[in-house]
């Protein structure tokens, strides 16, 4: 795999929040995915259209809070039943998972590479973050993959050790 360091710039999404616990994923998660897609036509600003944003942070004990979004424009109004999210500039690395590869694998050589490697984990100041590897993982997905068997980038927020 390859790992690659980058900057992104500071930035607004809007979509569907879903918040639970590992056991309540399936169904759960992938509904609030399917939604978010089904309602993407409402989002007229979207910044990149091809992109879905999957942003989860591991605020929940045995769980995480998962944001289904698209990168949107400041004109962009908040349809009803959808949220906000605005993601700061950080610094991340940067990965991709592969279709036909076990995403458990891809994020545990993800892992083994930050151990090894002069960063770690970002956490936010006076947030409890319950993953103590990787508390914040943001993943973009094409619009076009397949939910069984997806390929998609990483994108994990660092900071210098």
């Amino acid at each position: 795999m390859s790992y690659e360091i980058l900057t992104l710039p500071a930035y607004r999404a809007v979509g569907l929040k879903w918040e639970g616990t590992f056991s309540e994923i399936i169904p759960n998660l992938k509904n609030v995915i399917k939604q978010s897609e089904e309602r993407a036509d409402e989002l007229e600003y979207k910044k990149n259209p091809m992109v879905q944003l999957g942003l989860s942070y591991h605020v929940v004990e045995n769980g995480f809070v998962h944001y289904a979004v698209y990168e949107v424009s400041e004109e962009q109004e908040i349809p009803d039943g959808m949220i906000e999210i605005r993601v700061p500039e950080w610094t991340y690395v940067n990965t991709t998972h592969h279709k036909g590869t076990d995403v458990q694998k891809t994020y545990t050589e993800l892992q083994r590479w930050l151990v090894n490697s002069e960063f770690t984990a970002l956490r936010e100041d006076g947030v409890n973050y319950y993953d103590p590897y990787m508390p914040i993982k943001h993943e973009h997905y094409p619009v076009d993959h397949d939910p069984d068997d997806p390929h998609f980038d990483i994108y994990l927020p660092i900071v210098k050790k």
